[in-house]
């Protein structure tokens, strides 16, 4: 079980700060959520994450090491990465691409080994790919994509999954579909998950605990009950909003305060928004409510059952 500790860490780029003195934890076995305004810093954070990005103070651990100290081989079969926006123009197969991940274990000239085979077997099985296996990736649809970066990362048996806003372009199916595979992996194969999320309402209703980042720092983290109030979501995006519970699971259900001109109302006549609203019931457990719902009832049928993979 693996535990990744963000100690007192700076990240930022040559004459430009994005992040300072950050404090975070993501532990084995729960979905941790960034969240934030555009800029806040997520995509930078998942980057420091994965070892792409030198940290300008503090240090990122992994299990009580540094990841700068482990070798580039070592960290890749760690800790997984999906990125946000990767075009796969490639003129490769679902396998083949998904077939990448297993270069930190083997090299990228020496032949697949059984293992291989196994561990490219088990990425297709878990993100419902066995049957596009020879199709060109060029020829997918968005969300298929999405799956094929999650497999290849699975390919690297990590223990870190990182995300970068995999539910971006996606519709409502695949949305599920992707977020109710990540989940699983957490819940049920004990990985340390972290995903960056615009979307709040998917946020809380997928990730175990979340981190708002705003003006350069770690606003608040917690449960989505806990950071997802309209006090803080206020001060982190700037704009007034009414926080309720869903009425299905429990879990809060984010929504805007508009500004609206009636038409009987002059266009300098502005009526201000209602006063934002808590959730009907702030100290039910968001964890309970959550585990009523089903999350993977989203996914496709493929999708539906994970058989967890032992990491190296």
């Amino acid at each position: 079980m693996t535990i990744l500790h963000i100690n007192d860490v700076k990240l930022g780029y040559e004459g430009q700060k994005v992040l300072e003195r950050l404090q975070l934890t993501a532990q084995a076995g729960r979905v941790l959520a960034l969240t934030g305004p555009n800029g806040a810093g997520k995509t930078t954070l998942l980057r420091a994450l994965a070892r792409l990005l030198r940290p300008q103070g503090g240090a990122i651990l992994v299990d009580g090491r540094d990841v700068w100290s482990l070798s580039t081989r070592e960290a890749a079969q760690r800790i997984g990465l999906v990125p946000q926006g990767e075009a796969l123009e490639w003129p490769l197969t679902v396998e083949q691409v998904v077939a990448l991940g297993r270069a930190p274990h083997r090299g990228w000239f020496l032949p697949l080994s059984s293992k291989d085979q196994q561990a490219i077997e088990y990425a297709l099985a878990e993100t419902g790919l066995r049957a596009l296996r020879a199709r060109p990736v060029t020829a997918l649809s968005g969300g298929e994509r999405q799956r094929v970066l999650i497999a290849r990362a699975l390919a690297q048996e990590p223990s870190v999954l990182l995300l970068d806003e995999p539910t971006a372009h996606l519709d409502l199916h695949y949305q599920g579909a992707v977020l109710g595979l990540v989940q699983r992996l957490a819940h049920e194969c004990d990985m340390t998950v972290v995903v960056s999320l615009h979307d709040l309402n998917l946020a809380a209703l997928y990730a175990d605990r979340v981190a708002l980042l705003a003006d350069e720092r770690l606003l608040a983290e917690g449960t989505p009950a806990e950071v997802f109030t309209p006090e803080l979501l206020e001060a982190a995006y700037g704009v007034a909003v009414s926080v309720e519970q869903h009425p299905i699971y429990g879990t809060p259900l984010i929504m805007p305060l508009l500004t609206r001109v009636p038409a009987s109302t002059p266009a300098e006549e502005v009526v201000p928004p209602a006063s934002p609203t808590r959730a009907a019931n702030p100290q039910r457990s968001t964890h309970t409510a959550r585990q009523r719902h089903p999350a993977a009832a989203s996914a496709s049928p493929a999708l539906a059952e994970v058989v967890c993979h032992e990491p190296n």
